[in-house]
């Protein structure tokens, strides 16, 4: 009977996981409309406003968001485009336009795809426009129900801002800003980037015809702030439908919180960056260790987690080198500590090697110059050694001068991690410079 018991409890832990880690990654991955903003609140109501005045008023607008990546710009923007859909007299009157640098790399496609955003492709057939701002003026005269008062207001979302600075003559954005500025069509320009000089890029008479509207999003909480975001991140919702299992893992996320090794890790990554992408990608890998027969977070999950996130990947290259290849990084590394960090060339490290090999011809086999050579040439291509400067085609290779990619601490830990390492090598690698 215990065991049938025992197996039920497990399939409801097992439904009750499947459910939290669906809700939980919607929330890291998604950026939802439902989650918080943090520190962004005046940054939020000054763009609801904004939005409300060219929906509500037909009130032309144009602004730019500015903040590094992973700031919350995009979050900023699909919150306050939510609550405005709310509006029971805008969300059937107003229309959105989403562009991206990345995507409309130039002037002729940014209109093909407002077209399409705007559903005018049967209206536009096969007109031919004499230029940009004729066929842009058409695109939102169709949108007109009759008379210039009740035109329908139309939001331009430009992701990637800075990017359409660089289509030619800047046409897209000099005609949506002239709309903005004139008794046209009401429109809102919104864009977002991640450049502080972004103004600098724009022209003349660009700049002349935008509002010159900006918001700043800066990640300016402290480390309390981000404890709670931790917490609020991964608490479940008052709704979920296993209240007794919510109520365990909301209380199991707040000891956590208090937890001093937590505290370090997220200590750690607020030092690094305070930016939520970084902290959830934390969140999710230490939430694919929760399990049916594991099913609560703890201190380990997070601490491996952080492991995970901070791995330095030309370290774990290192892990994969041959005995050669390591010996000729060790190379590189003294002649680094003799000649301060000034460039090598291949020659001078073979020199390195061959004085090593004579002095431990037990322990390293003493390899022709050619085999040297590739394995020197394979690690150019892993990138853990660069040329300093463009080669021409008739210098020789022994003698083209190269730089570490690797620094000392790096080249140690590898070492420490490197699976059956000759221990003359391990020695010569932490040797100090005396016996030269």
């Amino acid at each position: 009977m215990s065991s049938r018991k025992s197996k039920s409890n497990s399939l409801i832990h097992a439904e009750c996981l499947s459910q939290v880690q669906r809700i939980l990654r919607e929330r890291f991955c998604h950026q939802s409309p439902h989650s918080n903003l943090f520190g962004a609140q005046v940054q939020y109501k000054h763009l609801s406003e904004l939005l409300k005045r060219t929906a509500i008023h037909g009130e032309s607008n144009s602004v730019l968001i500015i903040g590094p990546r992973g700031s919350g710009k995009t979050m900023l923007i699909n919150h306050a485009l939510k609550e405005l859909m709310e509006i029971e007299e805008v969300s059937e009157n107003i229309l959105q336009v989403h562009l991206n640098g990345l995507l409309q790399i130039n002037d002729k496609i940014a209109l093909k795809e407002i077209t399409r955003q705007l559903n005018l492709e049967n209206v536009v057939g096969d007109k031919v426009f004499g230029s940009f701002a004729e066929n842009l003026s058409f695109l939102l005269e169709a949108l007109k129900k009759g008379d210039r008062t009740s035109s329908c207001p139309v939001i331009f979302i430009l992701d990637e801002f800075d990017l359409f600075t660089h289509h030619k003559n800047q046409t897209l954005l000099y005609n949506l800003f002239d709309i903005s500025q004139s008794a046209q069509t009401p429109i809102a320009v919104i864009g977002l980037t991640c450049r502080l000089d972004i103004l600098e890029l724009l022209e003349k008479r660009v700049k002349s015809r935008f509002s010159h509207r900006q918001i700043h999003l800066m990640n300016s909480f402290g480390f309390p702030q981000y404890v709670k975001i931790f917490k609020e991140q991964l608490s479940l919702p008052a709704e979920f439908p296993e209240k007794l299992f919510a109520e365990k893992w909301n209380e199991n996320v707040q000891c956590l919180s208090e937890e001093r090794s937590v505290q370090e890790v997220l200590q750690k990554h607020f030092n690094i960056s305070k930016n939520l992408r970084s902290l959830h990608m934390l969140l999710m890998l230490s939430l694919n260790r929760v399990t049916a027969s594991h099913p609560f977070m703890t201190a380990v999950d997070l601490m491996e987690a952080s492991q995970l996130c901070s791995m330095d990947s030309k370290a774990n290259i290192v892990h994969g080198l041959s005995v050669l290849e390591i010996c000729l990084i060790i190379a590189m590394k003294h002649l680094n500590d003799i000649y301060e960090e000034e460039p090598f060339n291949f020659q001078m490290v073979y020199n390195e090697f061959q004085k090593f090999v004579q002095r431990k011809a037990h322990s390293v086999y003493n390899f022709e110059k050619p085999v040297v050579m590739k394995a020197f040439e394979h690690l150019q291509q892993l990138e853990l050694i660069k040329p300093v400067e463009r080669t021409s085609g008739n210098s020789q290779r022994e003698y083209q001068l190269m730089k570490l990619l690797l620094d000392n601490t790096q080249i140690m830990n590898a070492l420490q991690k490197y699976p059956n390492c000759p221990t003359d090598v391990r020695q010569w690698a932490t040797s100090s410079l005396s016996w030269l």
